[in-house]
This record gives structure tokens, C-alpha cells and sequence, in this order.
């Protein structure tokens, strides 16, 4: 099958979370001999500042783990119809500009041959639902979103039957236990400060519990402010700046621990929605411990692949027994693998995409709103 994939960028996971599942799923495409081709715009905002802070030598580290994946850049006035010509299926996530969105759902109400999908991964559709309805999907056949709560909203605007839950999941090519375990201490997170959105939860279940418990906390991620700094200081946490998501796997695996905080929406207002880090974090093998969110699909087993924190004493408490306790370790890193292993993987996820491929192809419909 030929498919083409509009992402906001492949190359730069810069504050860009989706390109992490994307580079997993497209690699997995191809490795069934799919033709599976990523188009990315030119002066995407994620790789202007990967590439502002580190250079060419920031896109290194994708480049050597995904030699199959060579996305294509494009100009913003690109002949989109060259580009999709002999493409059966078409994807654009929503991190895209209205007018690329608008011009592909165009071709497709003309009569191209491809099916259309939307691909949402984000929290804007309740946060910021304006944003969302002024993208005009009415040439789409169908909306991919990461969880069933996103895709009731999606069904609340008219889309029926023709919004499909399709989530994250992690690339076991590249995100899986270690073949031999080294030496392990304290305590890591993986994460971007972002726009105050967690803040205090960070303090309180990620900072205070580590500074309590004693526990080294390295930390990792972007777009972190002078007060953000001058807080991870007071707690006495490391910070390290940029890693490129390719090496995570190996930051996992010199931690006996990582934590799990949601951004409010995701607690609050979409539950049942992890980010893409609680199925890389399992898959590598890594003990993992949450602050309060609701696992309303069931992805995973609360209390056997992961522990979760009611506030931060009891993550304090969590994270000195694990500290303590080797074995209560190896119990949950092995639970929560097998968990991905049967069920979250990016294997697993083109098989539903396949199989969704598979209905009967629907012509847009002009009845539906936009997004």
C-alpha cells in the first residue's frame, strides 16, 4: 500500500511527542513492505529549534536509528496533488496549518482516489475547541484520535462511526529492556516543562518525593523557564537539557525508576489517555509510578505494571520501597513489558490500522462540521 503521512515534523522530537510514535509506525510499515512515505514542512517549528540549539548534529541520533525513514520536506505552496499522486491512503496529523489541512480535504472532495484521515494526539480539541473547528475536515473520510474521550468529542461534532480510537504505543525495535542490566541509581524523568500546565504537580510528585526520599533526580526535556530552573535547583534535580527521544531507552536504563505526571487536561478532562513516555517507559523495562490519572480504557493493569500515587507522600513512600526492594522492581519492570509486549506496540497499531482499511470506503460528507 502506498500512505502518506503530514506530520508537523519526522526528523525533530523537539517538543514533538508524536513523531516518536510516528517514526515507530512508519518503520514498522515499511518493514512489511509498504510504501510509507512522512512529509514534513519546511521550517517546522519543532526542528527550527532542535536544529537552533544543536545543529545538523541534532538530527543525528533519528537518522542513525530510523535508516529506513527519509522524510520529504515541502514548500507551504507545494502542488499537494503531485505529492499524494499515487497514494491509496492519506494522513495529516493535527499539528498542520489550516490551509494544508483544507487544501488535501479539497483534492479529496474532487475525486481523489486515496481515503483521508485525521490524526489527533492532543488535548486542544477540549482545551482550545475553536482552534480545532476552524479546521475544515468536511473532505475527510475519518478522524484517527488517542482515546476513546477524544473521540466522543469528535462523535459529539457529528462524525459518528467514522472517528476510530487509535492510540500510541511504543517501537519494541528500538524501546525494550536492556540485553544485559548495568549498574542502576535514582531516579529519571523525561519530560518538557511546557506551559505551566503541571507544574505543581511536578513539585508534588516529582521533586518533593525524590528530595525526600534522597534519591538523585536526572531530568530531561525542553522549553523549561528561568523559574522552572531555579526550581529544579531548589530541589537539588539535575537537569540536562535536550535528549533525543532515540535515547531513551538507554537514560532508562541507568535509573531504577521513572514517574508518570500528566498535564491537567489529560487528568481532568480526557482520562484514559497516556502519553506516548508510559509506553516507551514499560516497554524499556523501567519500574514506573504515577500521580492520579484514570486508566478508563483498561491499557494497562494499575497496581501490577505500574504503581499509582494518591499524593506525594504516598509517592515518597513508593519510591523508598522501590528503592529498597530490588525485587518489587524486577516484578514490575517484568509486568509492565509483558504488557506492551502483548498489547501496545506499534505493531500492534498498524494492524488496527489495517484492519480499519479494510471497511468500505466512505465519500466525505458535507454534513459534517468542521473538526
Amino acid at each position: 500500500m502506498n500512505i502518506a503521512y503530514f506530520t508537523h515534523s519526522l526528523s525533530s522530537c523537539w517538543n514533538h511527542g508524536n513523531a516518536h510514535f510516528l517514526r515507530g509506525v512508519l518503520d514498522e510499515l515499511i518493514a512489511r513492505g509498504h510504501d510509507a512515505r512522512a512529509f514534513e514542512p519546511e521550517g517546522a517549528w519543532s526542528r527550527a529549534n532542535l536544529l537552533e540549539d544543536h545543529g545538523e548534529a541534532g538530527l543525528a541520533a533519528f537518522e542513525e536509528a530510523y535508516p529506513r525513514l527519509s522524510p520529504q520536506l515541502y514548500h507551504a505552496d507545494a502542488d499537494l496533488a503531485e505529492l499524494v499522486e499515487h497514494a491509496e491512503l492519506v494522513i495529516v496529523h493535527e499539528w498542520n496549518e489550516p490551509e494544508l489541512i483544507a487544501r488535501l480535504g479539497a483534492l479529496r472532495k474532487r475525486g481523489a482516489p486515496f481515503r483521508l484521515l485525521f490524526h489527533d494526539t492532543h488535548h486542544r480539541a477540549v482545551s482550545a475547541p475553536e482552534e480545532m473547528r476552524a479546521y475544515d475536515l468536511s473532505g475527510y473520510d475519518g478522524v484517527l484520535a488517542f482515546g476513546e474521550t477524544l473521540a466522543e468529542v469528535y462523535r459529539g461534532w457529528g462524525w459518528g462511526d467514522d472517528v476510530h480510537v487509535w492510540h500510541e504505543a511504543a517501537d519494541l525495535r528500538r524501546f525494550h529492556p536492556p540485553a544485559q542490566e548495568g549498574h542502576r541509581e535514582g531516579l529519571v524523568w523525561i519530560g518538557n516543562w511546557g506551559d505551566g500546565e503541571r507544574s505543581a504537580e511536578l513539585e508534588e510528585f516529582l521533586l518533593r518525593p525524590a528530595q525526600t526520599v534522597g534519591l538523585p533526580l536526572d531530568i530531561y526535556g525542553v522549553r523549561y523557564p528561568g523559574p522552572a530552573l531555579e526550581t529544579l535547583a531548589r530541589f537539588g534535580a539535575r537537569y540536562h537539557g535536550w535528549a533525543p527521544n532515540a535515547r531513551a531507552p538507554e537514560i532508562f536504563s541507568r535509573h531504577i525508576a521513572t514517574v508518570h505526571v500528566p498535564r491537567r487536561f489529560y487528568a481532568d478532562r480526557l482520562p484514559g489517555i497516556p502519553t506516548i513516555r508510559v509506553f516507551e517507559a514499560l516497554a524499556c523495562g523501567i519500574p514506573l509510578l504515577c500521580a492520579p490519572w484514570d486508566d478508563a480504557e483498561g491499557l494497562f493493569r494499575p497496581g501490577t505494571d505500574y504503581l499509582i500515587a494518591r499524593d506525594g507522600a504516598q509517592m515518597s513512600a513508593h519510591l523508598e520501597a522501590l528503592s529498597l526492594d530490588p525485587a518489587m522492581r524486577a516484578d514490575l519492570a517484568a509486568n509492565g513489558f509483558e504488557t506492551i509486549r502483548t498489547r501496545h506496540t506499534c505493531a500492534h497499531r498498524v494492524d488496527e490500522l489495517l484492519a480499519l482499511l479494510d471497511r468500505p470506503a466512505i465519500a466525505p460528507s458535507l454534513t459534517k462540521e468542521t473538526a
